[in-house]
């Protein structure tokens, strides 16, 4: 919404001819982009939009278009506040009145009008609270964990990245179910199987691997630019200074038959980042052929404001990274939209996609393929398998609340909880601080992200001009009555005597 959001209006739906001054009503099921502009072009005096409780109860097409319309309401400068609400029984009821009300205004009876006006229950929708204020300072915090290789200080690092906050047009129903919780469940899936690798000197590789849960990856991935930068530039110890091997970025792997793994710069032939997409090939093609892979080359774009992937931020300080991906476009509406909920997520394609990568990954690290290793070879089985069950939980965990970059500080109960996950497959595990800069991209957050708005069960004020009438009507009709009681009991009392007196 707004800054200055408070609101004391009365209640209407798009029906009504006239939505100036008043609260316009929509439905989910029933919301187009041309009823929202004509709410703004009459200067509604809010706008509040139902959801459904449940997304799987929505048409797809009704979904899909709302995820098309999402950026440019968010693009669209307003100063009609929009609030969004998730629908009950009360919600439904008063939505339904306030339809019935303002439908009738369209009748072809003036009377009828006049009568359903007068009969009709009406709502005063108000809100109170402080005006919003900017926020001056915002950290994004991160979480990165490790997994120390066997033999020798200068071993070759692979980083495993990817960014938990979610984004949608109204930050606390922003769930980023596939964007990108599943990321970060593949991420925790990947450490705990890691860890039982590296437990025995045996299965310990030759690898470091590093975890890196990043912050603010909707605005630009601006918690990787700002661990790269203290990584890179301000340290003389770090991983990420020594020998990286390469960086993959994991990115809304929830559901599908796709897999793409997204690169800025091809890799060549003889480097372990093409011994990386040779073996994701090789898994695909042999033990899931149902599954459509490929490579995706987009060249970094710095003219643009947002770059496209997370693995354009390592591309840019020279370290070999890819993202991998159900989507082909990094520009799907999916990616930052209230739409992302976990009722959209599969959960066989995202165990399956985590296997796919877990097989390459292992591949490479530990060379099978150039020691003789079939194609086929199903190394995550019996007691090394994926966890399905797990990686429900997680996604489960994720999906029940909003991760809003806004939403998130130092001592959220989440971050806090991501950290003891990590924390129990992997070493030195510890939460990355910084503050964001606004310029890249160019943003401000406010507080008062939540409101609280009272419906008040009202009557027109024709009802009480009416009500005045009749009132004003009964009375006369009273007086009337008494004085022409009066007059006859007058006149019995006349007949009376003269009997009397006959």
């Amino acid at each position: 919404g707004t800054r200055s959001a408070v609101l004391n209006t009365e209640a209407r739906t798009v029906e009504a001819d006239v939505l100036s001054r008043r609260c316009v009503m929509m439905r989910l099921v029933d919301f187009s982009y041309e009823q929202y502009q004509k709410a703004l072009r009459q200067s509604a005096g809010a706008v509040v939009i139902i959801l459904p409780r449940s997304i799987s109860s929505v048409p797809q097409d009704v979904v899909r278009q709302f995820m098309e319309i999402e950026p440019e309401m968010l693009a669209m400068e307003t100063i009609v506040p929009v609030y969004f609400a998730v629908e009950d029984e009360e919600l439904l009821s008063i939505y339904e009145q306030t339809r019935a009300a303002s439908a009738s205004q369209g009748s072809a009876s003036a009377a009828e009008v006049l009568l359903h006006t007068a009969t009709a229950n009406g709502f005063q929708m108000v809100t109170s609270g402080a005006q919003s204020k900017a926020i001056n300072d915002w950290l994004i915090p991160s979480v990165e964990g490790r997994l120390t290789g066997l033999g020798g200080e200068d071993l070759p690092t692979v980083v495993i990245v990817a960014h938990y906050d979610s984004f949608g047009v109204a930050p606390w129903l922003s769930h980023g179910a596939d964007s990108n919780g599943s990321g970060i469940s593949v991420l925790l899936e990947l450490a705990r199987l890691f860890s039982r690798l590296y437990t025995y000197r045996r299965t310990h590789a030759g690898y470091n691997l590093l975890f890196f849960a990043s912050g603010g990856g909707k605005f630009n991935y601006q918690g990787t630019k700002r661990w790269l930068e203290d990584n890179l530039d301000h340290t003389d110890s770090s991983l990420l200074q020594d020998n990286v091997a390469f960086v993959l970025c994991l990115d809304t792997l929830g559901r599908g038959n796709s897999l793409h793994l997204h690169v800025s710069k091809p890799p060549k032939e003889g480097t372990l980042q093409h011994a990386f997409l040779r073996e994701l090939e090789m898994v695909v093609a042999s033990q899931f052929p149902e599954v459509k892979f490929s490579m995706v080359h987009k060249k970094i774009n710095l003219a643009e404001d947002m770059l496209a992937w997370e693995h354009e931020r390592f591309a840019i300080r020279r370290l070999p990274a890819f993202t991998i991906s159900h989507l082909e476009s990094h520009r799907d509406s999916l990616r930052n939209s209230i739409m992302d909920r976990r009722a959209r997520i599969d959960t066989k394609a995202l165990t399956r996609n985590t296997r796919i990568i877990a097989e390459a990954l292992t591949r490479v690290i530990y060379n099978l393929t150039d020691k003789g290793a079939p194609a086929d070879l199903q190394i995550f089985t019996d007691q090394m398998q994926i966890q399905q069950e797990q990686l429900e939980s997680v996604m489960d965990w994720l999906s029940s609340q909003p991760r809003a970059a806004q939403l998130i500080d130092k001592d959220s109960t989440f971050l806090n909880t991501l950290e003891y996950y990590m924390g129990r497959y992997l070493k030195d595990v510890k939460q990355h601080h910084v503050k964001a800069d606004k310029r890249d991209p160019e943003f401000v957050f406010y507080d008062q992200l939540k409101q609280v708005m009272n419906a008040y069960r009202v009557k027109p004020a024709i009802f009480d001009l009416l009500l005045a009438v009749c009132i004003a009507a009964y009375l006369g009709v009273a007086y009337v009555a008494v004085q022409h009681f009066g007059l006859l009991y007058k006149m019995i009392q006349r007949l009376s005597l003269k009997t009397k007196q006959q």
